[in-house]
């Protein structure tokens, strides 16, 4: 069998010692990192087990995944061929389409929209499509319907690491990994405080047909992604999704997307201070309704709102936007041992960057990674452990410094004076970007 350790290029000492004893690795949470980790486990052969309070792998909403080349390649050695053949086919290539672009709050361009850290070779995929993927390769690993309640040590460093669950039942391990997301109930009994907290802004998302769209407008909007802001903290993403039109690899035969045609999926932002009240208990039409008010009661034209109130109501959620630690110093701030974390556990990460699902299957890949070390009786796995948070401390602040970039340009235009400019400003770059686009024939930017 060939390693994670070796694929990857990582350098590890190669003076033989004695063999070593898998791990038992229990995962607490089945979300992306968590079924990313299971899935890389039992493809190398190790004992593990995750447990998710969900009873459906498909019961999750939000944005589409952007899938970055890191991304790719630690799915690459954490799925294996099949299912990874199988994701590809499901998926959108970010290539084959234009540049992103911003608008205002009235439906005016107002150029192109730079993305960082957005390389051509990422692709999108449905979060549905991709946790029923990595929760295929996880396979008779994934314990569904089981919330963990509590979790215990022994003393010492050695000690066996036990969860409790809220059936009354116990698993033992010799590793028990937090993959629990923001509010992690396993970095609250490392840390005894929460991992993350709000960032500012509540998000409600939703999914829209294009087809449903004006066509004036789905010709406007484009087979691209693109964001809207408005004043008061306001801002609209949309992103384009098809799996079927934009295919990453043509193997139809292979695709597993949820989403069988051009599609929407967007992303309203407003600043939780002043979102409407009860917002986050409301679903469906109702919630859609809710948003549209508040967004029109801030100065939003029709047509950038269209989107939202065609959207299917089913679709139609809403969620605080958290944030963990942008200090590598805050991050992970628990001594190396047998309990770690992962993902939105560590380094919760708003979506407005793209990165946070990208960056807990790497925290997965990087894990396994360590592990098969320790197999190799290059590591200790309390230095393996170690190795792995460092790792972790440094990728996943970054990511946090990067979304949190555009939460605070969002959440600037809430002031009055913010809130003043926009209003002044947004025109005049919309007439200077039409300008120049007739200047040029069209050419000034991909929207001209």
């Amino acid at each position: 069998m060939t390693s994670t350790a070796s694929r990857a290029g990582t350098a590890h000492p190669t003076t033989p010692t004695a063999p070593t004893t898998d791990p038992r690795v229990l995962v607490v949470g089945g979300g992306i990192g968590g079924l990313a980790l299971a899935a890389g486990l039992r493809r190398n052969g190790f004992d593990v087990v995750v447990h998710d309070r969900d009873t459906d792998p498909a019961a999750t909403g939000g944005y589409h995944i952007t899938l970055d080349t890191p991304a790719l390649a630690a799915l690459r050695d954490l799925l294996g061929p099949d299912h990874y053949a199988g994701l590809l086919a499901s998926a959108s290539a970010v290539r084959r389409r234009p540049p992103d672009v911003w608008f205002d709050h009235r439906g005016r361009l107002l150029g192109d929209l730079d993305v960082r850290g957005l390389d051509p070779d990422s692709v999108d995929v449905d979060r549905t499509t991709l946790r029923l993927v990595l929760a295929a390769a996880a396979g008779d690993s994934l314990v569904l319907g089981s919330t963990c309640t509590a979790v215990e040590r022994d003393p010492g460093p050695d000690g066996e690491v036990r969860a409790r669950f809220a059936d009354g039942s116990v698993v033992r391990a010799d590793l028990l990994v937090g993959a629990d997301g923001p509010g992690s109930l396993v970095v609250a009994h490392l840390t005894g405080r929460p991992a993350s907290r709000p960032a500012g802004l509540t998000g409600v998302s939703g999914r829209t047909p294009a087809g449903d769209l004006d066509p004036d407008l789905a010709r406007r909007l484009g087979p691209r992604s693109s964001l809207a802001v408005g004043p008061r903290g306001t801002a609209l993403y949309c992103g384009y999704l098809d799996p079927a039109g934009f295919a990453v690899l043509d193997a139809p035969l292979g695709r597993h997307a949820v989403t069988t045609g051009p599609t929407y999926v967007w992303g309203a932002m407003l600043p939780t201070a002043t979102a409407p009240a009860g917002l986050r208990g409301q679903r469906g039409a109702v919630l859609r309704d809710t948003v549209l008010e508040a967004l029109r009661a801030t100065g939003w034209g029709e047509a950038p709102l269209q989107v939202v109130t065609r959207a299917d109501p089913s679709t139609v959620a809403a969620y605080p936007f958290v944030v963990g630690p942008a200090s590598p110093r805050e991050a992970a701030p628990w001594p190396a041992g047998r309990v770690t974390a992962l993902g939105d556990a560590v380094h919760a990460t708003p979506p407005t960057a793209g990165k946070g699902a990208g960056t807990a299957i790497v925290d997965a890949s990087v894990l396994v990674r360590e592990l098969l070390a320790h197999r190799a009786g290059e590591r200790t796995l309390h230095t393996a452990v170690s190795a792995y948070e460092q790792d972790v401390r440094h990728r996943g602040s970054a990511v946090v410094q990067l979304s949190m970039g555009t939460v605070r340009r969002v959440l600037a235009t809430a002031t009055p004076a913010g809130s003043a400019a926009t209003r002044v400003l947004l025109p005049v770059l919309a007439a200077s970007t039409a300008l120049r686009g007739r200047l040029t024939g069209g050419r000034g930017t991909s929207g001209g």
